[in-house]
């Protein structure tokens, strides 16, 4: 066994109460993301859309989170994390309520706007939440921490999922493509209206809760971790970012793991259906068993990073993510079923330990790098759109595995040299990254 840490404290004196009101964030993310993930389904079985077709959901929700993660850093750099917190819950609401006019006017494209509004309350929320989360303590526990918080958030997915079980999915009229071809047009519509009020509900239920959040944390005191220098000189910044190099390769290995996780849950009903001939609301159960599998295994990859170096942990699963890939594009029915639930327990810890990485050392530049470890996101839009493309392409979903597998590749090789290229970091720079001062002032607010 290796040892990931010294025996150092997780959290700082008075920052445990902090901690627990950001990490609800964490869970909330995680509920909206995978409410969003099953839109896949039931768009394509309400609107006969193909799988490119509706992975635009993907791009309008990740797009957003790529759009608005820079505007986030710099809106925390500026003022306080509590401020960016509070303008993200502000721009979720107002999303999650754009779904009831979306589904009056029964629009596709006013659908994407409202998940492209609320996507950016939740790139601002990660933007805000994740780098706050390591400066509430050491900088040595900072990933343990991280992933400590993240722990909370498959909890979010797993409520999430049930909510879009049995609100949306289980609401879908079993009527085929070709069926609803052959409807008369009012018939149609009314059905679809039916349909199109499932999907709205959750996500307005959702909105009345996150109003009262936003005012627990208004009048809440929270610690501001502030910079001690709020000049945003973001050349030099981006410069500093781009000449390191182990930044540099967790923004890359965060775009393309994000790519995957997305595409393997976005993509999982679509698989059990084919696999198993089921429809939405079954297959969804395996869907729920992945995301179950995802939390325990992200609480148990929290414990063992007190004795086992995150990289270590990082390359295994990911190793372990491709080999189950491979079993999900050559096996079949529950085989490969079970192997795609697998993905979701190697995939557990990976986001989280890329993100505590890659910010590691980073100092006064920690907000402006943060949002671009956040802006990677991104390939949650770009690689689902992909996979959707080769699903259609081929008429075999399985196939479209292969996107989810060469990028958990890319995140095996991240692991490998994450060390040489700290290392090197550290000799250019003088410094040791334990050494470091931690790069904000804790001031109450």
């Amino acid at each position: 066994m290796e040892s990931a840490t010294k025996k150092v404290s997780l959290f700082r004196s008075g920052n445990v109460l902090p901690f627990v009101l950001v990490t609800s964030l964490f869970f909330l993310w995680g509920l909206a993301n995978n409410m969003t993930d099953t839109l896949l389904a039931a768009f394509k079985r309400i609107m006969s859309m193909s799988d490119f077709q509706t992975s635009w959901i993907q791009i309008a929700f990740y797009g957003a989170y790529f759009c608005l993660a820079l505007p986030a850093a710099i809106l925390i750099k500026k003022y306080t994390y509590k401020t960016g917190i509070l303008v993200g819950l502000g721009l979720f609401t107002l999303g999650s309520l754009l779904f009831y006019p979306a589904s009056q006017f029964m629009s596709y494209g006013f659908f994407l706007v409202a998940l492209y509004v609320l996507a950016g309350g939740l790139s601002i929320l990660e933007t805000a939440a994740n780098p706050y989360i390591v400066a509430l303590g050491p900088e040595e526990t900072g990933t343990r921490r991280l992933n400590l918080a993240q722990s909370f958030n498959p909890i979010g997915s797993i409520s999430g999922a049930l909510l879009s079980k049995f609100i949306i999915l289980s609401a879908l009229n079993t009527s085929s493509a070709e069926e609803r071809a052959s409807m008369d047009a009012e018939h149609l519509k009314a059905m679809q209206y039916e349909e199109l009020q499932a999907v709205m509900t959750p996500y307005v239920g959702v909105a009345l809760f996150l109003v009262v959040l936003w005012l627990a944390v208004k009048f809440t005191k929270m610690p501001k971790a502030s910079d001690t220098d709020t000049t945003l000189d973001l050349g030099p910044t981006f410069r500093r970012l781009l000449k390191n190099k182990n930044y540099v390769a967790a923004v890359v290995a965060q775009f393309f793991y994000v790519g995957a996780q997305i595409g393997v849950w976005s993509f999982a009903i679509r698989y059990v259906m084919q696999e198993l001939q089921v429809n939405e609301d079954e297959a969804s159960n395996y869907y729920i068993a992945s995301l179950v599998l995802f939390m325990v295994s992200r609480f148990v990859f929290t414990l063992l990073m007190k004795y086992i170096k995150p990289k270590t942990l990082l390359f295994l699963t990911a190793v372990a993510a491709v080999i189950c890939s491979l079993l999900v594009i050559y096996g079949s029915g529950l085989l490969g079923v079970y192997a795609l639930i697998g993905i979701s327990g190697c995939m557990s810890l990976m986001f989280p330990t890329i993100y505590g990485m890659g910010i590691k050392g980073l100092g006064q530049d920690t907000k402006i790098g943060g949002a671009g470890l956040i802006m990677a996101i991104l390939g949650g839009a770009v690689l689902t759109s992909v996979q959707g493309y080769f699903s259609d392409l081929t008429q075999d979903v399985s196939f479209a595995f292969y996107v989810p597998m060469f990028c958990f590749l890319v995140v095996a090789v991240y692991a490998l040299v994450s060390e040489k290229l700290e290392a090197a970091r550290q000799r250019s720079t003088g410094f040791v990254s334990s050494q470091e001062p931690t790069p904000v002032v804790l001031q109450n607010s």
